[in-house]
This record gives structure tokens, C-alpha cells and sequence, in this order.
């Protein structure tokens, strides 16, 4: 029988949690189950039933809340209530979590709702923000302080969310424990094994925890013709490839430029997402590009690499990996968070973390022994995102049938 879901999430379009909200909204309406999504900024895609609960004036004000108090998570009241309100009338038989963060929620407001809602929840972590004081990531420094309340944090100036006068990490690290403990029926989704592991020794232990990878569109990203060689003038170049979203810090941009001074002549680097600043003064054998939008530009860039080097000092599951295989192109990244996961021996290469020499060294050791485009291909089978999301409408489907609320 049909179920109805509820998703929530910071955003509805753009961002790579933001598609896979849609991607399993979409997954479910082809079952056909109802799904409607719940979302604090931006639009939505017209094929989707949404609902925006929060405005700009109000994420504004929570911003100020952040970055002066030092509180996040812990302001947006008002659209707080509205959100609990649309849930109250669309009465869903489950309801995703995605990022609550995002300076959208009031965090210990909508979980004392969900402890009396009578609803199954699935949380799906995209990152480590729900157990953490402050930080989304923490892999970058070792940071171990959230395992004894983030008591000693040096990080919440310099990492997301930004509190730029005020640490505030130990106290809310104490109120999120008390609003996302104590849920009933709640089950955490990681798209990574390290991040179920991560969990394991959080506050949020007690709940049970499931594996499911993301996933990606194959029938955009795929091996794909093209003149970009010859664009770019790189015909008889061994082309390196990285792409970021947004090249923050733990993005590794200080990696590639280490590598520029070292590569053999042969061959070229090709960034992908960097701002206006970051493509001025890149050295001479190195190709700054800026975002793109386009799925299907971004997979012939994949296509023309000859290796995809993912430099990140601290990820989650990225689907950057997943993409490139897609696309036949060989991986190669730092031993860190969940970003080896998607690869093995047949598909890819692991270095350790920060260690710019033995990059290299993978890098020469791909140009001299590549990967198989056939071998990448096969790899990336496992990561469609139909078979992937799939496995969210299966498991919607069981905890709404043992719960009782199925129709």
C-alpha cells in the first residue's frame, strides 16, 4: 500500500544533499508513494510537491544569531512552527531529516515535536554536525573534542557555521544531545561506513544505524565525446582533474598547486569550481575553471581526464568519486572520512592523508599502469542512484508497516 513521506531539508535545488532530497522524492512518486518536501531557502524543482518554510528575513536573523551568539541551530522560531504546523496537516506516515542545519531550525523546538509525533524518522547524516558542538567536519585536524562535550573548541571562528565572536560549542553541544536523544523510533542513515562508525561513539549511539551510499544519475554522468582537448589545448597531455563545489580549505586547493611545481611537463592540471580569486595567479600548467551547473558539461570533463584526484583532508561519501567512475575515470584520493569507500584496486588509488609526495607518486604510477576505463565503469555500477534511493523507499516502507501507521 501507498505511504506518505515527509522530507526535510535545508534546501530544496542546488547542493548535493538538496538533489538527493529530490532524487528520493522522486523515487518514491514512481513507487507511487506521496512525498512532499520541506525546505528553509532557495526554490524547487516543478516537478516536486514542495513547501519553503522559511524566508530570507528570518535566515538573516539566524545568521546574526551565529555568527554573534555563537548559536546555531537555536534561532528560526517562527518558521520553526511553521514547518510543524504543514506536518500536522500533511500527517505523513514518515519523515526524513536531512541537514536541519543551515540557519533554518530551531533544532530543540522541532525535536520535541518529533518525540511526540508517533512517527517513524529516518535522519540521513550528510556531514557530523548533529552530534558536534559546532563543527559539520572535523577530520581536517583530528578533532576528537565532541567525544567529551567540545569543551576545548578552536575551530568555530575558522570552520562552519562561523560563531565569529562568541564560543558557544560546549552548551551546545549540551542541547543538541538533549533534543536529538530520547526520539522514538528514529533510525540514522550514513552514506558511509566511517560516518556509522563516527556515530558509534557519539551521543547519538543508541539509535540504530543504517548504511546506504549515495547515489548518482548514470544516464547524465557517462563516458561522453568532446572537444575539450582541443579547447583547452591538451591533446598529447596526462590531464589531472579535481572539482569542488566550493573550494574551501578542506578541499585540498594548496594539493594541486604543490603539484604543479612538481608534475613532468606532459602534463596538466583542470580545477573545477574555483571563485574569481582563486583562478588569478594559478601557475602556468594549471587550468582554472569556475562552477558549473551543467551535469552534462561537468561529465565531459570527467570523460577527458585522465585521472580524477579528489585532494579532500575530510569528507563524508563524495559523490565527485562516484561521478568520475561514471565516466570511466580512475580515482585518486586521501585515506580520509568515507571518500575511499567507492573505490578498490580495480578503479582507484589511496594515499595518505596530507601526503603530497605520495600523491604524486599515484599519480606518475596511473600515467605509467592505468586503470581500465572498463574497470571504473563496472565500479560505479553499484552507485545508480535508482538502485540507491530505492533502498530509501524500501525502508520507508518497513518502519511505516511496523510501526502501525501504514494505511
Amino acid at each position: 500500500m501507498a505511504i506518505k513521506v515527509l522530507e526535510i531539508n535545508t534546501v530544496c535545488q542546488g547542493g548535493s544533499v538538496g538533489c538527493i532530497t529530490v532524487d528520493i522524492c522522486r523515487a518514491l512518486m514512481k513507487n507511487g508513494d506521496g512525498c512532499l518536501i520541506a525546505h528553509g531557502r532557495r526554490g524547487a524543482p516543478q516537478d516536486v510537491p514542495a513547501f519553503r518554510f522559511g524566508s530570507n528575513f528570518d535566515m538573516g536573523l539566524h545568521v546574526l544569531s551565529t555568527f554573534l551568539k555563537g548559536e546555531h541551530g537555536f534561532a528560526s522560531r517562527r518558521q520553526t512552527t511553521k514547518l510543524i504546523e504543514k506536518m500536522q496537516e500533511y500527517d505523513p506516515d514518515v519523515i526524513q531529516l536531512h541537514n536541519i542545519h543551515g540557519f533554518v531550525l530551531q533544532v530543540e523546538l522541532l525535536f520535541a515535536y518529533l518525540k511526540k509525533a508517533g512517527k517513524p524518522i529516518v535522519w540521513t547524516l550528510h556531514d557530523c554536525w548533529p552530534y558536534t558542538g559546532h563543527c559539520a567536519f572535523y577530520d581536517y585536524n583530528g578533532c576528537s573534542c565532541w567525544k567529551d562535550g567540545c569543551r576545548a573548541c578552536h575551530e568555530y571562528r575558522r570552520t562552519y557555521p562561523y560563531a565569529l565572536f562568541r564560543n558557544n560549542a560546549a552548551r551546545n553541544f549540551e542541547r543538541k544531545r538533549a533534543a536529538f536523544t530520547g526520539v522514538p523510533d528514529l533510525t540514522i542513515v550514513t552514506p558511509s561506513a566511517w560516518l556509522a562508525e563516527q556515530v558509534s561513539g557519539s551521543f547519538l549511539q543508541a539509535y540504530p544505524v543504517k548504511l546506504i551510499p549515495n547515489g548518482i544519475d548514470r544516464e547524465v554522468f557517462c563516458p561522453r565525446d568532446s572537444e575539450l582537448r582541443s579547447e583547452h589545448g591538451l591533446e598529447e597531455k596526462f590531464v589531472v582533474l579535481g572539482v569542488a563545489n566550493v573550494w574551501e580549505r578542506r578541499k585540498g586547493l594548496s594539493y594541486f598547486r604543490k603539484l604543479a611545481e612538481t608534475l613532468p611537463d606532459n602534463f596538466r592540471i583542470v580545477l573545477i569550481g574555483l571563485d574569481k580569486k582563486q583562478q588569478r595567479g594559478l601557475p602556468a600548467n594549471v587550468i582554472g575553471l569556475g562552477k558549473t551547473e551543467n551535469a552534462e558539461q561537468l561529465a565531459e570533463y570527467y570523460t577527458m581526464a585522465d585521472v580524477f584526484v579528489n585532494a579532500t583532508l575530510e569528507d563524508n561519501f563524495p559523490t565527485t568519486n562516484l561521478e568520475a567512475l561514471a565516466c570511466g575515470t580512475p580515482v585518486i584520493t586521501f585515506d580520509t572520512g568515507g571518500s575511499p569507500e567507492s573505490l578498490d584496486e580495480s578503479c582507484g588509488r589511496v594515499v595518505p592523508k596530507g601526503d603530497v609526495k605520495a600523491l604524486r607518486k599515484a599519480i606518475l604510477e596511473e600515467e605509467q599502469a592505468p586503470h581500465s576505463r572498463e574497470s571504473c565503469l563496472k565500479r560505479a555500477e553499484r552507485y545508480g542512484k535508482n538502485e540507491r534511493f530505492q533502498d530509501y523507499v524500501t525502508l520507508y516502507h518497513e518502519l511505516a508497516e511496523h510501526s502501525g501507521s501504514r494505511p
